[in-house]
């Protein structure tokens, strides 16, 4: 896989969490591009000066918002990877559950990630390293899973797991029908079953 390049960060004061706290909220409910600073500035309580002396463009804004949620993510899901244990399975479980409690207090709308790129599909925008890198970890954790799973068939697991799990977090924004994520859940757990049946049936 291409490397992703990392992006720059800032260090955040206490007026630029409060700035990036109403960002996280107006950006997600309404669109990166349908909020302007102004807007911002006034939910924040500072001025736009502020925000433009902290984070010295809108665009550092939006890194900064994107980049925040990757990270409060990848704590969450590691309290359920560690509450898992080590079998593969209740793992590869742990994250589409991880997902589900995480879409209910978090992405009711859908993947922030997947949200932000239909707005930021310029390889060239600062914010767009986080997008790609976000999902490009996302890919390596279920590789690495479908690893312990599946050893001789890691990478196309990973990429089944993967597409299984981007594709109920979009069905689930979109409230296509119910609980998608768990109907994911149930079909990698079934994927993973049937690796491991035939792993079995090859054995000598």
């Amino acid at each position: 896989m291409e490397s992703v390049r990392s992006p720059r960060r800032i260090t955040m004061t206490p007026a630029a969490l409060r700035v990036r706290s109403a960002a996280d909220r107006l950006f997600y409910e309404r669109g990166i591009h349908a909020v302007g600073v102004d807007l911002i500035a006034t939910e924040a309580g500072v001025t736009k000066k502020t925000i433009y002396d902290r984070f010295g463009s809108k665009e550092q804004l939006v890194v900064e918002y994107l980049a925040d949620r990757d990270e409060r993510w990848r704590a969450f899901l590691d309290g359920h990877l560690d509450a898992a244990g080590a079998d593969a399975r209740a793992r590869v479980r742990a994250v589409f559950d991880a997902s589900l409690a995480w879409a209910g207090d978090h992405n009711s709308k859908g993947c922030s990630m997947v949200n932000a790129h239909a707005e930021i599909s310029d390889p060239a925008h600062p914010a767009y390293p986080v997008i790609t890198g976000q999902k490009a970890w996302m890919l390596d954790l279920f590789t690495d899973l479908a690893r312990e799973a599946a050893p001789g068939d890691a990478e196309r697991m990973g990429r089944s797991l993967m597409l299984l799990h981007e594709g109920a977090l979009v069905a689930y924004g979109l409230g296509v029908f119910p609980d998608p994520i768990g109907h994911a859940r149930d079909q990698a757990e079934a994927l993973l079953d049937a690796a491991g049946a035939g792993a079995r049936g090859q054995r000598p």
